[in-house]
């Protein structure tokens, strides 16, 4: 039997009859509707509902509606938690948590050939870094040992190798270069301007340290301020285009040693472009000795990468450690045939032994470069999480932002007095450690052993190793970076504002420089999600056979709109930013602006006329605020605005599904307010249709007007 909708009316008590399919929903009171004795689903019983019409005053009444209570220990104590302080004492020391968990079974070979293998790579990287910074080749060293075991301590991603990074020592050079004295001109420096330098009272090194210092500092204060949450501006299109096109700038910071030709010093703006267009100048320059034993470590590696590793990787436990093998081969091979005297190769050079006496920096520099230590904050902080957040995505793991900014401030300020550079993770070696098999912090503690060996002893036998070999390593190691490219046609399918925040990251990077880019690349985000915000979703809804149910009769063929009765659909926030774009939607959906272009949000007075006769079609609006997420006060002056404009033309507006914090809005602008927003709210789209269809049984329609 098929029951159809009553509408039973009372004086005071309305109450409606109505179907509906799904029993889990609690109901004032349900009955099962009488039918035939064939055994029916949950999903398919009908049941009798009957609840009285509510205006959204009685249902607080009813409900016993209150504004959540908040005292003042409650928002002391709130207070305390957003600084982190309780978080501080629990979670500042993360090592405490993973350390007894740790599983030597499944996890210690794996660790131990990781950081065997980052720990051989940090020698030549650091060396070869640390010229960028302007200071000693040593100092690399130093940065891949003193910070590298702070961050075991405080930092929450195991797969990522914190060290020396290209981009950082080049952006740490610019300042060493400009603050720190030289006695002699570099680079083409004329004698007037290295006069100038020599006045200066810091040498390279004090600079650096106090840089590094500088840069710690900031970061502990983010910590403090809780501003990890500026991770959450990394959006997946901004980090994939961020860390492909950093990993350009490091392939062409090893170009010159794949090939094995000199490069003049070249800018740091457009320093991918200056290095091809220098390459192929210098291209009669070619080292052939280099390139062949770049392509045969290059190949060999990407064998062992596609090939032999997924099949040792069925078979047993322990990778192909082949990047370690590639570099003692080259070095003996080096020591045994002298490439540097008979093919002219580059080496990597004296390692000195012995640990450095720890130095207090120069403070009084800091004034000078904390500027220029913001802005290596947030390359360094933003590469750091950009690698964290791909590793965690991949094995499963959260990343604490706001703990990693504590964890390379300590880090950084803790080298610091060891002449260290701002440390950062580099995209190379972090892959190169995964590869290996790294599973958590017991790498870098391995990789910190042999490297303190090499410190004190082992150091010299480096010192043949080809750059060309470690530059393919490099190479090699930044596949799965250059291959997420291929995701910029994954995002254009998805979002093509997402693609275009990939592409203007991507681009400004690859053709000015790191920092620049990844300030456009957050001004895109940012310009994107504000794009966003002026595109809400709106839609007419209409109700959907004998239910109430009400949905976008665009998309839903059996909705059909009520006769004289326009149900307009918001989703999104309406405050000063889209005020003017809700009241422009709004009266285009219900037919009061015309104009041949349904979606043009142009000026009306350019695009629409205005429909004077609206009132004769239309007796009432409902705006269903279900999806209404925020309201401020000159969105609700728009919102008067609209009520008045329509009410003028005798239209009924009435307000269904607001929240609770919108409702409190409205109470609160109208008790501040001498013009309020009186408007009839309702708990649901389908009482403000039953409560208008009452109305217009004792009313003429004509004269229905909402005060």
């Amino acid at each position: 039997m098929r029951l159809k909708k009553t509408l039973l009316l009372f004086e005071n008590d309305f109450q409606i009859r109505t179907r509906n399919n799904d029993e889990d929903i609690p109901l004032l009171r349900d009955e099962e509707i009488d039918g035939d004795d064939r055994p029916q689903t949950p999903s398919s019983q009908q049941f009798n509902v009957i609840r009285r019409v509510y205006h959204q005053d009685v249902l607080n009444k009813d409900a016993d509606y209150h504004l959540p209570d908040k005292p003042l220990s409650y928002t002391a104590k709130k207070a305390v938690q957003s600084c982190g302080f309780g978080d501080c004492l629990l979670n500042s020391l993360p090592i405490i948590k993973w350390l007894p968990a740790y599983k030597p079974k499944t996890d210690l070979i794996g660790d131990l050939v990781a950081g065997a293998t980052t720990a051989v790579m940090h020698i030549p990287q650091g060396m070869a870094y640390a010229l960028l910074a302007q200071v000693p080749p040593i100092i690399g060293l130093y940065m891949a040992f003193f910070p590298v075991l702070v961050y075991v301590v405080f930092g929450t991603s195991p797969h990522v190798s914190m060290g020396t990074f290209a981009v950082a020592c080049l952006m740490a050079g610019k300042v060493v270069n400009e603050h720190a004295a030289h006695e002699l001109p570099i680079n083409g420096t004329d004698i007037a301007e290295a006069t100038l330098q020599m006045t200066s009272q810091y040498s390279n090194v004090q600079v650096l340290s106090t840089l590094t210092f500088a840069v710690g500092i900031i970061q502990v204060m983010m910590w403090v301020l809780r501003l990890g949450a500026v991770s959450t501006l990394l959006s997946e299109p901004l980090v994939s285009g961020f860390t492909t096109a950093a990993s350009l700038h490091v392939l062409a910071s090893q170009v010159k040693d794949l090939f094995g030709i000199r490069l003049p010093k070249l800018g740091s703006n457009y320093k991918v472009v200056f290095t091809v267009i220098e390459v192929f100048k210098n291209m009669s320059n070619l080292n052939w000795a280099a390139l062949i034993i770049s392509f045969i470590t290059c190949l060999v590696i990407s064998l062992n990468n596609e090939v032999l590793k997924p099949w040792v990787s069925k078979r047993s436990r322990i990778p192909v450690p082949i990047e370690l093998m590639a570099i003692v081969i080259g070095t003996l091979v080096s020591k045994f045939v002298d490439l540097k005297t008979n093919y002219g190769l580059s080496l990597v050079g004296t390692i000195p032994t012995g640990l450095p006496v720890p130095e207090v920096p120069p403070m009084h520099l800091l004034p000078d470069i904390a500027l220029d230590a913001f802005t290596i904050t947030m390359v360094t902080y933003t590469i750091s999480m950009s690698m964290s957040l791909i590793f965690a995505a991949k094995e499963k793991y959260e990343v604490d932002a706001n703990q990693e900014l504590l964890a390379l401030g300590a880090s950084n300020m803790f080298g610091a007095f060891f002449t260290c550079a701002p440390m950062c993770a580099s995209l190379s070696r972090s892959y190169i450690q995964y590869q290996a098999g790294g599973k958590t912090g017991i790498t870098s503690m391995v990789s910190g052993a042999l490297i303190l060996c090499v410190l004190l002893w082992v150091g010299p036998f480096f010192e043949l190793l080809p750059r060309c070999v470690l530059a393919s390593i490099i190479a090699v190691s930044l596949k799965g970076m250059f291959m997420q490219v291929a995701e910029l046609a994954k995002f254009w399918r998805l979002s093509k504002l997402d693609a275009l925040v990939w592409l203007a990251t991507f681009l400004t990077t690859v053709l000015i420089d790191i920092d620049i880019g990844l300030g456009a690349g957050l001004l895109a985000a940012v310009g994107a999600l504000f794009v966003r915000s002026q595109r809400p979703y709106t839609c007419l809804l209409g109700r959907v056979l004998d239910t109430d149910l009400y949905l976008d009769i665009k998309r839903y063929r059996a909705a059909e709109e009520l006769p004289g009765v326009k149900i307009f659909h918001y989703c999104g926030g309406l405050n000063f930013a889209s005020k003017n774009l809700f009241r422009e939607t709004l009266f285009r959906k219900i037919g009061y602006l015309k104009g041949t272009d349904e979606d043009n949000l142009t000026n009306k007075s350019e695009s629409y006329e205005w429909d004077s006769t609206l009132g004769r079609k239309i007796n009432c609006v409902i705006i269903d605020a279900t999806a209404l997420s925020y309201v401020d006060a000159p969105g609700i002056k728009s919102l008067l605005s609209a009520q008045q404009e329509l009410v003028s033309s005798h239209i009924t507006v009435l307000l269904a599904g607001a929240n609770g914090p919108v409702l409190e809005m409205i109470e609160k602008y109208n008790s501040l307010e001498s013009e309020q927003l009186q408007v009839e709210t309702f708990p649901t789209v389908h009482d403000a249709v039953v409560y208008y269809k009452m109305l217009e049984i004792k009313k003429e329609p004509t004269i229905t007007i909402a005060t």
